[in-house]
């Protein structure tokens, strides 16, 4: 067995303008200040990384690398959730997923596709520049409006999406297989992968890619009412990232998994800060430490009620007492009578 690594926390939800989120240095320091040990790096956001120069210079990533190291933490992982977004991308999202892309590339689906991919390649190759091992994305969706069958949907539609979804990753799980990449695509609705089925209708068309790997959330399980124990243990050969993040779901007599059309505060299923949620993580730390998980326990802060800053404290400490040291010996060597071939003959009276 083995001990989880953490805690680590996804910067995403935290890079701003105002110090000390508004550069590498400086939020790397505060990260480290509150206690985590890694960080997940969001590749988009030019305040915290040039990705271009981390995907050509080696130089760039060793310096950048060891500006972390200085501040007290790791690297964990380069995030591409907005660029993966976007080489998939049904047409009626094109306006509100535009925003996510280069100006240069908005209003042309086909350039933004190009771009999108591009990226994700860059991150694929700065990636190994740094010495990491997987990378987390979103596989993006041309299926997800018709999640819902009314009207019946068309026979081979989505086995036409999932053709083509395939189709567009697989190159880019090539080259990351090229760089010993993990691509771990987080299991999310909005996305065509957003549950186990999904995961399995994609993978089969990239033919079991070795590279097509899952980062687990159960926040999105709970809120799918998801069996999130049970997935662990049927895909634990493919859960290679895990962001730690919390959730309930209080259905009433108005809603229920939909929740109206609410605003976050006011679903019915809504991310909250990590121990303010119903997600069992003394189980889930568990059956990571009994499967060997080999990856970081990366916090990402979501929540509908507290503030950021204490949601990323609190996470740390949350992490800290949920990791289990694993044991080297067994509890009962202790009683061990000691033995041989002979007398376990005997012992079966054989």
């Amino acid at each position: 067995m083995k001990t989880i690594k953490g805690p680590a926390l996804f910067l995403a939800q935290f890079a701003g303008d105002a110090a000390p989120f508004n550069s590498w240095k400086s939020i790397t320091k505060w990260a480290a200040d509150i206690g985590y040990k890694g960080v997940q790096v969001p590749s988009w956001d030019g305040r915290l990384i040039d990705l271009k120069q981390a995907a050509t210079s080696k130089d760039y990533c060793d310096e950048f690398a060891g500006v972390a190291r200085e501040n007290g933490v790791e690297i964990t992982e380069l995030s591409t959730h907005l660029q993966g977004q976007l080489v998939a991308v049904h047409p009626a999202y094109d306006e509100p997923f535009d925003g996510f892309a280069a100006p240069e590339v908005r209003g042309n689906p086909k350039a933004r596709q190009e771009w999108a991919v591009e990226q994700v390649k860059m991150a694929l190759t700065a990636s190994q520049n740094l010495g990491l091992n997987a990378m987390a994305t979103f596989s993006g969706a041309l299926a997800w409006p018709f999640l819902y069958p009314w009207p019946q949907r068309p026979a081979g539609l989505v086995e036409a999406a999932f053709d083509e979804l395939a189709k567009r990753w697989t190159p880019i799980l090539d080259h990351a297989d090229a760089n010993g990449i993990d691509v771990c695509y987080e299991i999310h609705p909005g996305e065509d992968l957003h549950d186990g089925i999904t995961y399995e209708m994609f993978l089969e068309r990239t033919g079991n890619h070795v590279r097509a790997n899952m980062l687990y959330d159960p926040s999105h399980y709970l809120l799918q009412c998801l069996d999130y124990l049970d997935n662990i243990d049927i895909y634990k050969d493919r859960i290679k990232m895990f962001h730690v993040k919390d959730a309930e779901f209080n259905p009433t007599g108005r809603q229920g998994v939909y929740s109206g059309f609410q605003s976050w505060v006011n679903r019915a299923g809504r991310f909250r800060s990590l121990g303010d949620g119903q997600v069992d993580f003394g189980a889930i730390f568990s059956k990571m430490a009994a499967n060997d998980f080999e990856g970081w326990a990366v916090v990402e802060w979501e929540c509908a009620l507290k503030h950021p800053e204490d949601g990323a404290r609190e996470g740390a400490e949350f992490v800290k007492h949920h990791i289990i040291r694993v044991t080297e010996k067994a509890f009962d060597d202790f009683a061990g009578g000691g033995t041989d071939e002979a007398a376990n003959r005997r012992l079966l009276g054989i």
